[in-house]
């Protein structure tokens, strides 16, 4: 076999030898092999740190987004119960409590981004992709009047929502506990931060919103005293081109249009009817139902206030404060006519933002009923 073998090679050497173009081209064809082999090998080594580089960038980014809540083009992120435990220290410091949930105090990237949590406690009936969606479409409106939804968490049954957090309490409490009231320019400057965030829900985000409980609880002051609308976990939203929709009884006694207790479709006007209240408030820094009092004719608001309306004596209800006459009565009239039993009376936000700037007139409307309240 050896013998072979090295016969095969001298017969190889001798034929290589006698052929020198032979040789010439192996010897080419092998270079060209060697130079693609090795253009491959770079080309491969370039694109590896390039996708490497992006990967890492784009790992970065997702990071800041997560950590930082979410900055310049807006997504909710999704957040698993564990991290907004730790967040909040074991939901410790409570903000406040309503009858969806209670609200923590938390925060992310090691405390110096505050945040509120609000773990909502009657709505493991919905699906996690049904909810998932309607958060999704909350998040992207992005308004100066309104609370920004951070992210949420949709794990098992566990359902959460973080928002940013707001550090000057509810527009209930400015009203109805501080010592000192807002004057007249403040609360007229409030009212129409609140309809303008409501306008944006209604008429110029993606998808219309109905909030369903809008009431001077959920809406909250910020750093610089701007009113925003917050708690969008009763919200409604209104697919296509639908105006009106059914939904079980939600929203806060007091507040509840009438259609509620009707099992007819819910409009955006209930919204308007629930603004209609939180205006009266606002003007006169009381609740629209106060038993306190010790006239019987003053407990209800709204009828106490058509009635001064129509004698003309509404200054009697802000003795003592300095208030734009004609200012004062156009809100009164704004608000009455929010209340409307019907509707069809009550005027839409984006018109009712246009009578408290005084872009439209006002006539005095009929007399409210209480079967709401």
């Amino acid at each position: 076999m050896l013998g072979r073998l090295i016969v095969r090679q001298h017969s190889l050497a001798m034929d290589f030898a006698g052929n020198k173009s032979f040789h010439s081209g192996i010897c080419y064809d092998n270079k060209v092999i060697m130079i693609l082999v090795a253009c491959s090998c770079a080309l491969l080594a370039i694109s590896g740190v390039f996708i490497f580089k992006f990967r890492v960038l784009r790992y970065k980014r997702l990071l800041e987004i997560r950590n930082l809540g979410l900055t310049g083009e807006v997504t909710l992120t999704s957040f698993s119960y564990n991290e907004l435990k730790r967040a909040t220290n074991g939901f410790k410091e409570e903000l406040g409590k309503g009858s969806f949930g209670a609200v923590y105090k938390g925060s992310l990237n090691r405390g110096r981004n505050l945040i509120a949590v609000k773990r909502l406690e009657k709505l493991v009936e919905e699906g996690e992709r049904e909810f998932q969606a309607e958060m999704r479409a909350i998040g992207r409106a992005h308004h100066k009047n309104l609370v920004r939804l951070l992210g949420y968490c949709a794990e098992d049954s566990k359902r959460v929502l973080v928002y940013e957090y707001m550090g000057n309490g509810s527009l209930a409490d400015l009203l109805f506990k501080s010592r000192q009231r807002p004057d007249w320019d403040e609360r007229t400057r409030i009212a129409l931060d609140v309809a303008r965030g409501i306008l944006y829900l209604h008429e110029e985000c993606e998808t219309p919103i109905i909030h369903c409980d809008i009431k001077p609880q959920n809406i909250l002051m910020d750093d610089y005293w701007r009113a925003k609308i917050s708690d969008f976990g009763l919200a409604k939203l209104l697919m296509g081109d639908h105006t009106r929709t059914f939904t079980v009884v939600r929203g806060t006694r007091g507040y509840m249009a009438p259609e509620w207790h009707k099992n007819i479709p819910i409009s955006a006007k209930a919204d308007v009817y629930s603004y209609g209240i939180v205006l009266l408030e606002t003007v006169f820094c009381r609740r629209n139902l106060d038993t306190t009092v010790s006239n019987p004719e003053e407990i209800i608001l709204s009828i106490l206030v058509y009635k001064c309306l129509v004698e003309k004596k509404l200054d009697k209800l802000v003795l003592g404060e300095e208030v734009d006459k004609k200012s004062l009565e156009r809100m009164v009239m704004v608000a009455l006519w929010c209340i409307q039993d019907e509707p069809a009376l009550r005027p839409s936000i984006k018109t009712v933002v246009m009578m408290l700037e005084g872009i439209t007139d006002i006539c005095i409307p009929p007399c409210p009923t209480a079967s709401s309240i």
